[in-house]
């Protein structure tokens, strides 16, 4: 798969760590930023990663900030983004197989390093259960989406 990668000044501590781990896990990566540690705003990495799924350049996100919560914020404002804050490993698999997620948040200064790798390899190894139960509620989450962009 090819996984985009987007931080902030406070996710960047983590992310080359959590590009290692990507591509250890024999993925590619999509580096969208920042390349330094320097101020940057969390919204237009989100907007990145986001574009990046959704132009087909990338199959799913991994997003840095300081806490994860901006950029999952930023990131589910986006029609077909499914974002969320993930900081253990059973909701880095369970969000996906139960819920289709396809991007991942994490807060640099909230987590270490060793546990954002075996997130991400988590992650990264889980797919969608495609469960009827799963499906419904799947749907019923699209249908809010749809009506309300």
């Amino acid at each position: 798969m090819k996984i985009a990668v987007g931080s902030d000044h406070g996710g960047f501590p983590l992310k080359a760590a959590v590009i290692e781990a990507i591509q250890s896990a024999g993925h590619v990566v999509v580096d969208l930023g920042i390349y330094s540690p320097e101020r940057a705003d969390y919204p237009d990495y989100a907007e990145k990663v986001g574009q990046a799924i959704l132009n087909n350049e990338a199959d799913r996100g991994v997003l840095l900030c300081g806490s994860g919560v901006g950029v999952c914020i930023a990131a589910n404002k986006m029609k077909g983004i499914y974002a969320s804050v993930v900081h253990d490993t059973y909701t880095a698999h369970q969000s996906v197989e139960h819920d289709g997620l396809n991007v991942i948040c994490m807060g640099g200064r909230i987590i270490g390093v060793e546990l954002a790798k075996e997130i991400v390899t988590t992650f990264l190894s889980a797919r969608y259960s495609n469960e009827e139960r799963h499906n419904i509620r799947v749907a019923k989450t699209r249908a809010i989406e749809a009506r309300n962009h």
